[in-house]
């Protein structure tokens, strides 16, 4: 039960930092407009990420896990480099069912439905998406944001055309690809533990200026993990930066804290 829940909770939290909202990604000396290939290099200039101090968003979501499909509510807050909150409710009785705090030290759900709770080290997450998935990494994927982590590696391959530009690196034990559009924006990025049968997979559309950050409303994130596959897709209605956020987090003495 826990590991379906810390895995949907993962999920949702990859689907899903002070300066100027957006930059112009440039082109490297003596590139081809048409077309480069460029190996063993950094690739910030391509890097055109939100910049927030805040994230808040309410999304509709469809999550199917194996044969099982859910419709849901999910509130994601996110508290730069610090924290990701997130909180599930069922469309059907409208009920809060999960509840998840994510820090760079811990991964914590409590589970409103049957009165249980669960608090890990922050590596167990390791377990679904390899070793190299830092707190950032996930911050990032959350906004769609390209990993500066990841790009920090020398096993790099940058190929560009005019509206479009692949990403392809690995960096400790991760292999990873992303696809941006023209305004250097990721539309896709793939990201698998070299040696592993696990996946990640994340696609956007519908990129919408929200307040002067150029965020993708639809977002479809896939994991796969040993002998189980998740999906979600989400569809965010209301988005918001830079706002003053709670993030309650109350666990009831009546609550069994599970190992």
């Amino acid at each position: 039960m826990w590991n379906k829940l810390l895995i949907i909770g993962v999920n949702l939290a990859i689907l899903t930092s002070c300066g100027a909202r957006k930059q112009t990604a440039k082109l490297p000396i003596g590139s081809d407009p048409n077309g480069t290939i460029v190996s063993n290099r950094n690739a910030d200039y391509l890097i055109n990420n939100l910049d927030f101090h805040t994230f808040s968003g309410r999304a509709k979501a469809k999550l199917e896990m194996g044969k099982d499909n859910q419709d849901v509510t999910m509130h994601v807050r996110i508290q730069r480099n610090k924290a990701i909150w997130m909180s599930v409710t069922g469309t059907f009785l409208n009920v809060e069912g999960v509840r998840m705090l994510i820090t760079p030290d811990s991964v914590k759900i409590i589970n409103k439905l049957q009165g249980e709770y669960i608090a890990k080290p922050f590596n167990y997450i390791h377990r679904y998406t390899g070793d190299g998935v830092t707190f950032g990494v996930l911050q990032d994927i959350l906004l769609a944001n390209v990993s500066s982590d990841l790009l920090r590696t020398d096993k790099l391959t940058v190929a560009q055309a005019s509206d479009d530009v692949q990403i392809v690196g690995a960096k400790d034990e991760l292999s990873f690809q992303y696809s941006l559009n023209g305004k250097y924006r990721p539309k896709v990025f793939r990201l698998t533990p070299i040696g592993s049968s696990n996946s990640l997979e994340a696609f956007y559309s519908s990129f919408n200026d929200v307040t002067g950050y150029n965020f993708p409303q639809n977002q479809n994130v896939k994991l796969s993990a040993s002998s189980l596959s998740v999906t979600a897709v989400l569809n965010y209605n209301k988005i918001e930066f830079n706002q003053e956020l709670e993030m309650p987090f109350a666990v009831p003495a009546r609550y069994k804290v599970l190992d």
